[in-house]
């Protein structure tokens, strides 16, 4: 390699390290990483925004922003205060029972929109119902953040990592119902399992908290109706148009951004409402990390990198396959998974042409995608969801540690990931 792709290789890793330590915000680290790439000429502005391999992915940025609006209107209507309540009564106040819904509802809207957008919403009244039974919110908080980083490996939408995968490697949100979603139902039952283990055996049943909580009326929780019908119309038809692809030929964030503008504009939210959820520091985020990924395109490290992939492989799939899956696993639990996802994704392309294309290949973006997304739920930092869900907790009094964290996810992470290899094998390597 010359000087220019040893000096972006170095900026890359500073910046890195600054955004795994959290030393620095990561938007600032991610901005000054790519301002620096664009200095020194290891990109430029024609290859930072407009080219297809080594640009800022604007379908990753505006099938996100798309999202986010939806869910920001969704948010207005009260629809996840009233499914908080509603899952409290059905489980008749029993803790356990309570977190068994609170974790599978999480799971399934984090599916549907995206585990970071929804712990947003439902950590916040996962407060107020274990504030009426009791019990400490944090074994709940911690199980929801692990439930929205499985459930969101379902589908394109549900994990920002997962958007990254389907745009470099050209896969549909069919594709992932196909080909991800049968195994995450498989380890959300065990996930379950897994709950009563780590938590269950600790909770108590309280009849008097209990008969309070049934008191609650959950319909009092929908502000506003005909906004709740609207936004699940149009979010039932963004979905419908997902799996439509191949028919309709019309890409998800051309999708979401048509969702988001007909809810905008047939209901009673204004624009300023609209866009006010927006996670704007995330969008700013995924840009910077496209610019210094692709300076490191543009000075041949990704190619050097992937060469060497190939021959450490020898070319063999299954090889690739569980080494791409392990080594995801470790090291999305060290770093944010997203960085790490946006880094490897053009190294698992040229993989993926080395070891037969959309063919026998293909496999490798489904190891990729289970191992960075199941392997976020590891640390406290190894995903987004995690790091939202300890600021909500510190800010609501209930603080939970690194560590107090990660103890569970170091269980939790080797018998998904474990779940997941033979999967693979059996499906993809016989």
């Amino acid at each position: 390699m010359g000087v220019l792709a040893w000096v972006s290789v170095a900026v890359f890793l500073v910046a890195y390290a600054l955004i795994a330590s959290e030393k620095v915000h990561r938007v600032a680290a991610a901005l000054g990483g790519a301002g620096i790439m664009l200095l020194i000429h290891a990109t430029g502005a024609e290859a930072a925004f407009f080219s297809e391999h080594s640009g800022i992915d604007w379908n990753v940025i505006f099938l996100l922003l798309g999202m986010m609006i939806i869910v920001g209107v969704l948010k207005e209507t009260g629809v996840f205060e009233y499914l908080a309540i509603w899952a409290a009564k059905r489980a008749r106040g029993r803790p356990f029972r309570l977190m068994v819904l609170l974790v599978l509802i999480t799971a399934l809207a984090s599916a549907l929109l995206d585990n970071v957008t929804t712990v947003l919403l439902i950590a916040p009244v996962t407060f107020l119902v274990c504030e009426r039974l009791a019990v400490s919110a944090v074994p709940f908080l911690i199980a929801e953040a692990m439930a929205s980083n499985i459930g969101g490996a379902a589908t394109l939408v549900g994990d920002p990592p997962n958007i990254i995968i389907a745009s470099r490697g050209g896969l549909s949100f069919n594709d992932f119902l196909i080909h991800m979603a049968p195994m995450v139902v498989v380890l959300m039952a065990v996930f379950v399992g897994l709950c009563w283990l780590m938590f269950g055996r600790t909770f108590r049943h309280d009849p008097e908290r209990a008969a309070a909580v049934m008191a609650l009326d959950e319909n009092e929780a929908i502000g506003d109706r005909r906004l709740l019908w609207q936004s699940l119309t149009v979010l039932g038809l963004v979905m419908a148009a997902f799996v439509l692809h191949p028919v309709l030929h019309y890409e998800p964030s051309i999708v979401a951004l048509l969702g988001a503008g007909i809810l905008v504009a047939a209901t009673k939210i204004t624009t300023e409402q609209a866009i006010a959820e927006v996670e704007w520091p995330t969008l700013v985020f995924f840009a910077g990390l496209f610019v210094m990924v692709g300076a490191l395109v543009e000075t041949g490290v990704i190619g050097q990198l992937s060469e060497a992939a190939v021959a450490a492989t020898g070319g063999e799939v299954a090889a690739a396959t569980m080494g791409l899956l392990g080594g995801s696993a470790v090291l999305s639990a060290i770093v944010d998974n997203i960085p790490y996802v946006a880094t490897m994704a053009p190294i698992v392309e040229r993989l993926v042409e080395a070891t037969g294309g959309d063919g026998p290949g293909q496999v490798l973006w489904w190891a990729l995608a289970f191992g960075a997304d199941l392997g976020g739920n590891a640390t406290a930092v190894g995903a987004a969801a995690n790091v939202v869900v300890l600021g909500i907790a510190a800010r609501n009094g209930s603080p939970i540690s690194f560590w107090q964290f990660t103890k569970y996810g170091l269980i939790v992470t080797p018998v998904t990931v474990a779940l997941v290899a033979p999967y693979l094998w059996l499906r993809y390597l016989m």
